[in-house]
């Protein structure tokens, strides 16, 4: 149809001789074009799936535009086909043809093909507000007098074709800066309502030129153009449900700053316009008076969109300034964790060299401890040098547990057993001098599969969770040290709890050496920033009066790993 309706307007013109028939044909056939483009955009309004709702206010505004030239055209074709009588000068419906682009134009300055947030939206919908109230302004003011007020045909022609050239161009240079900025889909969508709009424009120029020489009538070779221009238009919407129609780019700020000022200057033009009705001499007195009316009415309603703008700004700022104040909170609480964190760093630092110095002692009281024990003692000496022994152990194992939290000894992974790491760390909680008061309870799982673990940090762990109970509770025969094993899937699971019941508390908090949850002690901060190594996690309960620890360590692989493939031996948590 969008081919078939112009092939009949050309032929009607060249075929058809000038009368009543032509007009009919001619005016039909621009008729239908309307209707076809019109319904063509709104249904592209209807079906346009988009998130974004200047994208959508895109559409309807062009389907608006399109409505009012449907409008116009109905009317005219009211006079010519239906009363067969020539439109009259001046017409009253001329409003609605200047209208038709006023939503086109508007729609251009929403600049669909551009992504904002919605506070950049809202400011740039006052903006075309206001120039959508300017332009009806302008209409109102040079053309309304001399057709309604007092009736002038030249004056009134001149300042309507004024007006709406004026509108053309405006439309037809914002199309071409906008085809130019746009990228993809978009840019091939403004391409075609560019043409389309400069082949209207031009035949609706020469048309004019046609009415001012007598040449003109309808359906004459004048309306070709203007026809093929209307068949160009109703194919835009068509064309775009093929484009890629997606937000290629954010906003320029500048273009931005460039729309509110342009708003601006347009709200100072009307003070000017007042001025402009009063002074001149030469000017009606009820158009002078007509013409003040409109300025001030129009200085009252766009006045009101100003404030409302001013308002939003207001709002804006606050908000900016809130997220400024944010930012700046943020930024403080990020410099006292870095400097935690170079004191932590320096911490560590001083742990691993004071570690090394008194591991040089602990290794040379060890030695001469094994001779004692090698050497021909009484049996109570014996013990005692046995205990030396012990104990110089344990310490060495919390001197090699501190290097490890200073990160200056590598971990020596290999398949360990988790119950016999468990009962040497339960012995060295026991020792002699505290048997008297410690009760335990052992639960620990027979064939149990083992960990990939580094056996000395692994006993420092538990040796840390034991005392840590150890250290807050009061142990008798109805609170004793409890330790359970068991294998829950792929992992290990030992708790530490104290108590009569039989079944350990429930451990929600899951312990992080970074993090909200992070331990607010330094050694248990190092046990869990061992166990993440190790590729588990520790636990506790919420409530911090139950003293209890859940340990979950992965199995190991039957494939022997290396510590560089410590990651791959465990399996998915």
């Amino acid at each position: 149809m969008l081919i078939a309706l112009p092939l009949a307007q050309v032929a009607a013109s060249f075929l058809m001789k000038r009368g009543t028939p032509l007009t009919i044909v001619s005016d039909a056939v621009q008729g239908l074009l309307l209707v076809v483009a019109t319904a063509a955009f709104v249904t592209t309004t209807i079906h346009f799936r988009s998130n974004t709702f200047h994208t959508r206010l895109f559409w309807i505004l062009m389907s608006t535009g399109m409505f009012f030239w449907l409008a116009y055209q109905g009317m005219w074709n009211y006079f010519e086909v239906i009363k067969r009588v020539d439109v009259p000068d001046p017409f009253l419906g001329d409003i609605v043809l200047f209208l038709h682009l006023v939503p086109m134009i508007a729609a251009l300055a929403v600049m669909p093909h551009l992504k904002g947030d919605e506070r950049d939206e809202r400011s740039r919908r006052l903006d075309f507000a206001l120039l959508l109230t300017w332009w009806l302004f302008v209409y109102v003011y040079l053309v309304i007098p001399w057709q309604t007020v007092l009736v002038d045909e030249a004056i009134y022609s001149n300042n309507f074709n004024f007006g709406y050239l004026t509108e053309k161009i405006v439309l037809l240079v914002s199309l071409a800066v906008l085809a130019y900025s746009a990228q993809g889909g978009w840019r091939h969508l403004y391409g075609q309502l560019l043409g389309a709009s400069a082949l209207y424009a031009s035949s609706s120029y020469v048309a004019n030129w046609a009415i001012g020489h007598k040449t003109y009538y309808s359906g004459s070779i004048y309306d070709i153009p203007l026809t093929v221009s209307i068949a160009w238009m109703a194919a835009a919407p068509v064309l775009a449900t093929h484009y890629d129609l997606s937000h290629d780019k954010p906003p320029k700020p500048m273009l931005g700053i460039w729309i509110t000022r342009v708003s601006m200057l347009a709200l100072f033009t009307l003070p000017w316009a007042a001025l402009h009705a009063e002074l001149d001499a030469t000017m009606p007195g009820p158009v002078r008076t007509f013409r003040i009316i409109v300025s001030l009415l129009a200085m009252v309603v766009m006045g009101i969109m100003v404030f409302w703008r001013q308002r939003l700004l207001g709002a804006e700022l606050a908000y900016f300034l809130d997220k400024s104040q944010r930012s700046f909170d943020d930024l403080k609480a990020l410099q006292a964790q870095l400097i935690q964190s170079e004191k932590m760093a320096s911490l560590g630092q001083l742990v691993g060299g004071a570690a090394h110095e008194i591991n040089n002692p602990l290794t040379a009281m060890l030695g001469y401890s094994d001779l004692l024990n090698a050497s021909e003692l009484a049996a109570q000496e014996k013990r005692e040098a046995s205990n030396i022994s012990e104990q110089v152990r344990r310490t060495k194992t919390l001197v090699a547990s501190l290097l490890t939290f200073a990160r200056q000894t590598p971990a020596n992974l290999s398949a360990v057993d988790a119950n016999s790491v468990l009962q040497t760390a339960l012995r060295l909680v026991a020792s002699p001098q505290d048997a008297p008061t410690v009760a335990m309870n052992l639960d620990l799982a027979t064939s149990m599969p083992r960990v990939l673990a580094d056996s000395n940090q692994f006993l420092h762990v538990c040796l840390h969770l034991a005392g840590q109970i150890a250290s807050q509770s009061d142990f008798g025969i109805l609170s004793p040290l409890c330790v359970r094993t068991r294998q829950e899937g792929n992992s290990i699971v030992i708790d530490f709890y104290t108590g009569p019941s039989l079944q350990p508390p429930r451990c929600d908090t899951v312990l992080g050496s970074e993090g909200a949850d992070k331990p607010s002690t330094l050694s248990l901060s190092a046990c869990c920033r061992i166990v993440e190594e190790h590729g588990g996690r520790l636990a506790r309960p919420a409530t911090p009066d139950v003293h209890a620890f859940r340990l979950e360590l992965p199995i190991a692989t039957k494939s022997p790993l290396g510590q560089g493939s410590r990651a791959a031996a465990y399996a998915a948590f």
